[in-house]
């Protein structure tokens, strides 16, 4: 079980930007997939950015170019930068992590994460 602690949410107006953090405690695996999703009222759950335990991370093609994923090199906590943020960006992000088992992209399911944090509210106002 790992415990994930988001932080960083907040208020901007459209074209600011946005730092979030996720710090990772308990079991860490030796072959990981860190993520970002997000949920907008209404919609579906829907990844962000992923990150794998060899750096390698993927994007939506709504966030290319704009947000940026990375990892702090005890592997432990877990940011994802948010540039040019737009009205659309609004909603909850969360942090999930687990192991080999995850295809880790963006197109990976909720159900292959077993470990959430609670998430961390953007709001983006045109």
């Amino acid at each position: 079980q790992v415990d994930l602690v988001e932080s960083g949410g907040g208020s901007v107006q459209a074209g600011g930007s946005l730092r979030l953090s996720c710090g990772a405690n308990g079991v860490i695996y030796s072959s990981y997939c860190m993520a970002w999703y997000r949920q907008a009222p209404g919609k579906d759950r829907e990844g962000v950015a992923t990150i794998d335990s060899e750096g390698v991370v993927t994007y939506a093609d709504s966030v290319k170019g704009r947000f940026f994923i990375s990892q702090d090199i005890t592997q432990t906590t877990v940011d994802l930068q948010m540039n040019n943020l737009k009205p659309e960006d609004t909603a909850m992000y969360y942090c999930a992590t687990d192991g080999p088992r995850v295809d880790c992209t963006v197109k990976a399911t909720v159900d292959e994460f077993n470990n959430w944090g609670q998430g961390t509210q953007v709001t983006v106002s045109s």
